[in-house]
């Protein structure tokens, strides 16, 4: 198994690595996820920015000519972040007094991603062959240029971890007492904002699945072993980066998507801890 992985390397080197990052990233940034209980917004997110895509594709294609900027894969990652960090941003700002519900805007936002991304991409037979490419999760494609920028985003949000993870954390259980100390107001806009632009970049490379599933399971999983969240920003990154190496291992033997295996693998893992952790009550 691992011989096989080893000679498919050269092939396929930035694509391992660039899932490998996406899966360590989306952990570090889904502790902060799961710590304000916002699960399901990394599936709105997700699916704001599938509909950036698909939007850049229709409007590519009836405006601009073949080959031009307006058609390529940097215009449409740069849709994908903008819409991505829009959707973060309004999911944020639901809870607050005689607001709506943050669950209701982010059931908003999905559903409105969702139905309409298909119906902007109904017509268009590469739209749709774009878009159901992120949705199945495919790593396959990444250059050396995506992992660059995906190592950069890690080692910014590893950096601010190991620098801020007091407040984060603060911020993360207790927006009022984190006000109360000092904390800005901003930073409830730069968290959304970043977890926007997390998700919009992975999602380009990764699709919804692989990116989602790397955002919350490995988070869940961290809570369910730590008995305070500072130690889920270790554990959860930890867990990813194991998973996600033996799910492309595994995935490259059996010749099943690596991607849609190490979610499921992540998924057994998570189910184990469930059980652990009921044992342990019982």
């Amino acid at each position: 198994m691992i011989r096989a992985f080893l000679e498919s390397w050269p092939l396929f080197r930035e694509t391992y690595l660039a899932a490998w990052l996406i899966a360590v990233l989306l952990a570090l940034v889904g502790v902060f996820v799961v710590a304000r209980d916002q699960i399901f917004v990394g599936a709105a997110i997700s699916q704001a920015s599938t509909l950036g895509v698909a939007l850049g594709l229709c409007l590519g294609a009836e405006l601009a000519p073949e080959g031009s900027l307006w058609r390529s894969d940097h215009f449409l990652s740069v849709v994908a972040v903008a819409f991505a960090v829009v959707a973060a941003l309004i999911a944020g700002r639901g809870g607050g007094v005689g607001r709506e519900s943050r669950e209701a805007v982010i059931g908003f936002i999905y559903l409105l991603g969702a139905s309409a991304t298909v119906l902007v991409i109904s017509h268009s037979p590469h739209g749709l062959d774009q878009v159901q490419k992120l949705l199945a999760s495919s790593v396959i494609g990444a250059t050396g240029a995506d992992v660059a920028v995906l190592g950069a985003l890690t080692a910014v949000s590893g950096g601010f971890v190991l620098a801020r993870c007091r407040p984060l954390v603060l911020l993360a259980m207790d927006p009022l007492m984190a006000r109360a100390i000092g904390v800005s107001r901003l930073g409830d806009a730069a968290a959304a904002a970043w977890l926007g632009l997390v998700m919009g970049v992975t999602i380009r490379s990764a699709g919804m699945l692989y990116s989602f599933g790397c955002l919350v399971l490995p988070a869940l999983i961290a809570k369910n072993l730590c008995r305070a969240t500072l130690p889920m920003f270790v554990v959860a990154p930890a867990v990813a980066a194991v998973v996600a190496v033996g799910g492309f291992v595994a995935g490259n033997a059996l010749d099943f998507n690596e991607a849609q295996l190490t979610v499921a693998l992540m998924c057994a893992l998570l189910g184990l801890a469930w059980a652990a952790r009921a044992l342990r009550r019982g």
